[in-house]
């Protein structure tokens, strides 16, 4: 039988329910895809990322990244940039609009983010990054707000420093270390190691959480073997699949598999976050990002491609609510649960801009997403 992980976790003073995590994901984990994930089994999640630069603060874009009504805690926010006292500054500004944990980036791969050192381009120059990291936490500490960060296994094959980076990060008081199992210069292609992250663990003596390609239950299973992990987090398989926490947690602790869910409480959890998610954007920013969210809840199901094609030719939210309930309806007359013809997404870019491209590209966000240089 697996071994469950440990009970509720602790990160600064704040006790987390359980040790499965939401990945930040840029277009992807606002606040309606965060409170979802919560309500379906997360313990935690980490939002999308917010630059360190001032003259983007007051635009549209981050004014929703810092939205965190409604959401429960401990409310993590991950900021990215290249430079100690912006960082710092970036940090003080989100714990002024409601943030609870900061998270420093140096995991993004994305070139618009290492083009300009910053993301995993940080770990390219160690001494940046540690001078970034004691700024950041310099700035949380008088205030309690824990810091963490999330790093990739090191630049390149030849040089994986992550846990020499880990290390120096532990000692100037980040409370606990993410690594995806890849370095930047592989992107998101071939396949995650989990060497590297044994590795940090075994040199920490705060958590490490896990992260990369784990997109079922035997697959969190046997990452958690391989890694000795505190926790892990699920980013890209969550995408139209947010009880995925809910099955990794019931695998973990029974060795047996939930069956999917049943149609009907999909189909309330789905048109529940299409509404969450359009109160936030607005009509019709709303309804043209809430596309992909539909798209990856419908991918994998019969007729689903065909479906997508068809939701995209929608135009307002209406329309898509009453179209997604009908179809799941009709599917719900041949299945009482979700009749997936495939598992879930087997890759798991966990971050930002997996593609090189906004997730945002279909609204009128993405001018302001291809600014964000930091």
């Amino acid at each position: 039988m697996p071994t469950p992980l440990p009970g509720p976790m602790t990160l600064g003073p704040y006790r987390l329910p359980n040790r499965l995590f939401v990945a930040p994901m840029a277009g992807v984990t606002d606040r309606p895809f965060r409170v979802l994930c919560k309500k379906l089994g997360a313990g935690y999640a980490v939002s999308e990322m917010v630059t360190s630069r001032k003259d983007l603060w007051n635009s549209l874009k981050t004014s929703r990244r810092a939205n965190h009504e409604g959401e429960s805690a401990p409310i993590s926010v991950q900021i990215a940039g290249t430079d100690a006292q912006m960082m710092a500054e970036a940090a003080a500004y989100n714990i002024d609009r409601g943030a609870q944990i900061i998270d420093i980036n140096m995991g993004c791969p994305a070139k618009k983010v290492c083009n300009k050192w910053a993301g995993s381009a940080l770990m390219q120059d160690e001494p940046l990054a540690l001078e970034i990291i004691e700024a950041v936490v310099a700035a949380c500490a008088p205030r309690g707000v824990p810091v963490t960060l999330k790093m990739r296994t090191g630049w390149c094959q030849a040089e994986k420093n992550a846990v020499r980076l880990a290390r120096a990060a532990q000692e100037a008081g980040v409370s606990m270390v993410t690594v995806h199992g890849r370095t930047r210069e592989q992107g998101y292609s071939g396949q995650a190691e989990y060497d590297t992250i044994a590795a940090v663990k075994a040199a920490l003596n705060i958590p490490v959480v896990a992260n990369g390609d784990i997109s079922t239950p035997q697959k969190a299973l046997e990452v958690l073997a391989a890694t000795g992990a505190d926790a892990l987090m699920i980013g890209r398989a969550a995408q139209g699949r947010p009880w995925i926490f809910a099955e990794i947690a019931h695998f973990l602790e029974t060795g047996e598999l939930l069956p999917a869910p049943r149609i009907a409480d999909a189909k309330r959890w789905l048109i529940e976050h299409l509404h969450d998610h359009y109160t936030l954007y607005g009509e019709l920013t709303g309804m043209r990002s809430a596309r992909k969210h539909i798209g990856w809840a419908v991918r994998a199901l019969p007729g689903g491609e065909d479906f997508r094609r068809h939701m995209n030719t929608l135009d307002s939210c209406d329309d898509q609510v009453r179209t997604l309930s009908d179809w799941l309806d009709a599917l719900a007359q041949d299945h009482d649960r979700l009749p997936y013809l495939a598992p879930a997404a087997n890759d798991d870019p966990d971050e930002e801009l997996s593609s090189g491209v906004s997730p945002h590209n279909n609204d009128n966000s993405a001018h302001e997403e291809r600014r964000l240089t930091a």
